[in-house]
């Protein structure tokens, strides 16, 4: 086993000067669907919640390496499962950060999003064979979603022209989550623009989405959870926003306050955790790919993580503008927390990072947070 020693840092939180991890507020402002521009239901004065980075906490076999982490998830028992694009695609380790076992070989053409439910099932998304598959906690094969030669028809090619219409399951698949009733509900977003909701037995119910900036259309679907309520918060990326729909598909609210959100996980205490992307990174999958997009006004350039209540006012945020260091993100791509409230971030720093020279192919790929507060 390859093992080193873990250590404690604290994390950056908004603007930080990377040598004395020092907090600065950044003016954020929120744009409310239905009653135009308001203020950003932030916490007024200190967070209510605090994060220390753990370095070194996996314990990585000898010679294995991540690549990059596209999801993480984490089940009953607080094993944490690492959905990456390295030989051995599911890396599982117990909560001390021991490896357990892998699995997945010769599975997957591209690991993306990773959602785990109740009965510690997992859901894979796997986006350049345009599948959804359902898993045991070991790795037997439970359903599978999709046609892996056939990606639904909505004139998208990837890197040259963009989604020009919506369209049945799937074209580039990104994630998935299960909501109160067991119905699974699917993101399907690089070359869609729509979000399925299928019956817990992999029925097809409902879609709704079309490609645009209005209330209900996606640039980018990405990520999606759902509440206790029903409630299901679709990471609506290119468009900088989380939409907030009922489980009909019926606009609830718009949050414009985030910074390209990539992926999102509510706990059991109602806190939704939100990796955001940030606006340092050039839009991918777009004839303009080496393009870099400039920050909305009162939008912060640099990746983050921020967690905030369902009404969205923030309890925790982190990151500051030096990527590589600990405690800040190059590309938070997968992200989730475990019984005890610490958190672990996965990032695909080669595919995005290192490959247009923003971070060293040897950049972090997945870290750990503990909980101080």
């Amino acid at each position: 086993m390859r093992s080193s020693p873990c250590r404690r840092q604290p994390a950056c939180q908004g603007w930080a000067d990377p040598a004395h991890f020092r907090w600065q507020a950044a003016p954020v402002n929120e744009q409310d669907s239905r009653h135009g521009t308001r203020e950003a239901a932030m916490s007024k004065g200190p967070h209510k919640i605090e994060y220390e980075v753990l370095e070194g906490w996996e314990k990585l076999p000898e010679g294995w390496s991540f690549v990059e982490v596209a999801g993480v998830a984490v089940d009953s028992q607080d094993r944490v499962y690492v959905f990456n694009r390295g030989a051995h695609p599911m890396i599982v380790f117990d909560k001390e950060g021991k490896f357990l076992n892998a699995w997945g070989e010769g599975v997957f053409t591209n690991a993306h999003g990773l959602y785990i439910d109740r009965n510690d099932h997992l859901y894979c998304a796997d986006n350049f064979d345009h599948t959804v598959r359902k898993f045991t906690a070991d790795g037997k094969l439970l359903m599978t979603l999709g046609d892996t030669e056939h990606p639904s028809q909505t004139g998208f090619k990837l890197g040259h022209s963009p989604v020009c219409c919506s369209a049945g399951p799937f074209n580039m698949v990104t994630n998935a989550a299960v909501g109160p009733d067991g119905d699974l509900f699917v993101a399907d977003g690089y070359g869609n623009a729509r979000v399925h909701r299928f019956s817990a037995d992999g029925k097809l119910k409902a879609s709704w989405g079309e490609p645009g900036r209005q209330p209900g259309q996606f640039n980018l679907p990405h990520a999606i959870a759902v509440d206790r309520r029903g409630r299901v918060f679709v990471a609506d990326r290119e468009n900088s926003r989380i939409q907030i729909f009922s489980s009909a598909g019926d606009v609830l609210d718009i949050w414009t306050w985030v910074n390209r959100p990539d992926d999102l996980f509510i706990d059991e205490q109602e806190n939704l955790y939100i990796a955001e992307l940030g606006w340092s990174m050039p839009v991918p999958n777009t004839p303009h790919y080496k393009m870099m997009r400039m920050p909305p006004v009162g939008h912060d350039p640099i990746a983050r993580v921020t967690v905030c209540d369902l009404d969205g006012h923030v309890q925790a945020r982190i990151g500051g503008p030096n990527p590589v260091l600990p405690g800040n993100f190059i590309v938070p791509h997968g992200i989730w927390a475990d019984s005890r409230g610490d958190l672990y971030v996965g990032e695909v720093v080669k595919t995005a990072g290192a490959i247009e020279h923003f971070a060293p192919f040897t950049a972090h790929s997945f870290q750990k947070f503990i909980r101080a507060r």
